[in-house]
């Protein structure tokens, strides 16, 4: 049964609606001096200023989510959050599809976030919206010490997410999970540029549409380490080493997933799943404004091991 696409956000998305910019300066007053009306009468941010969309992050965090204390190193990535809360809702679709129509909520549900970052922010969502635990892994030692910071400092995320260190940068789920883990989803969002080169002229675009043409320095300005932003081979080298191991760890997963940012992926990325042979495979639809990005998932296991699943995990 496929999953239901939506243009625009999720509806189960607490950003579809307009910011309320007083609710929002209430629950984190520094934003004031940013909200100014814009040309059409509305209250708005620059959304161009780096430091403005970071402190826009921690009033809707502390906002909706109950994160009272986020703060990320400085030029590491600031996620665009109800994009990145989105990705969470369609997988909770997706394990609800695999659970007779109802979502599986609270800490029974495990998830593994790779790449998690220094802003944390897949598990603060999944965790404070459906009660799931997370293990968030990652490469970046700078990243492993602020998402732990993050969760040890909000007492709304603590015991429910981990972090762990990947040690081992050519790896991706081995050297993480464990012999006894067992994880109902993974999700990544993949560093999708090729090179330094790449992402400084995809930022470079994306400012210049911002500033709407005016000058602007070639600056990775709302923050990404080398490692957040690209990889040699990109996407496609990142996501086909991903595929080649969620083979070896098949059996203790339900479903693996990832996002594919360009269209032009897909077929080496199908090319790569058809090699391992997954039981099932998903490809769903996020369209934010004019972007539109995709998350593939697929799963090894048979009709009767999935409803093991579901029984022992979910039941």
């Amino acid at each position: 049964m496929p999953i239901k696409t939506n243009k625009g956000l999720h509806p189960r998305n607490l950003h579809n609606d307009r910011y309320d910019f007083p609710a929002l300066i209430k629950s984190e007053p520094k934003l004031t001096p940013f909200v100014s009306e814009n040309i059409y009468g509305d209250l708005s941010i620059d959304f161009a200023n780096a430091e403005a969309v970071l402190v826009l992050n921690k009033a809707l965090l502390s906002h909706f989510y109950s994160v009272k204390k986020w703060e990320i190193p400085k030029c590491y990535l600031c996620p665009p959050i109800p994009g990145r809360a989105d990705y969470i809702h369609y997988l909770a679709d997706l394990l609800a599809v695999s659970n007779g129509g109802k979502i599986p909520t609270g800490e029974k549900v495990i998830g593994l976030d790779v790449g998690v970052g220094a802003n944390c922010i897949y598990p603060i969502v999944g965790s404070t919206v459906y009660g799931w635990k997370f293990v968030g892994s990652d490469i970046d030692k700078v990243s492993i010490k602020s998402a732990t910071a993050l969760v040890e400092n909000n007492d709304v995320l603590k015991g429910k997410i981990e972090i762990r260190e990947q040690s081992n940068p050519d790896n991706i789920f081995t050297g993480i999970m464990g012999k006894n883990d067992r994880f109902d989803f993974t999700l990544c969002n993949p560093p999708f540029h090729r090179s330094a080169e790449e992402a400084i002229k995809g930022t470079t675009r994306k400012n210049r549409n911002l500033h709407k043409g005016r000058s602007t320095k070639a600056a990775l300005n709302f923050g990404g380490q080398s490692n957040e932003l690209w990889c040699p081979g990109g996407e496609v080298s990142f996501i086909k080493t991903m595929i080649r191991e969620s083979k070896i760890h098949a059996k203790k997963v339900f479903w693996f997933s990832t996002l594919v940012s360009k269209k032009e992926s897909l077929g080496a990325i199908y090319k790569a799943l058809k090699l391992v042979g997954p039981v099932r495979t998903e490809t769903i639809e996020m369209q934010q404004g004019q972007k539109v990005t995709r998350i593939v998932l697929w799963t090894f296991l048979s009709s009767k091991q999935q409803h093991e699943w579901r029984e022992r995990r979910w039941g």
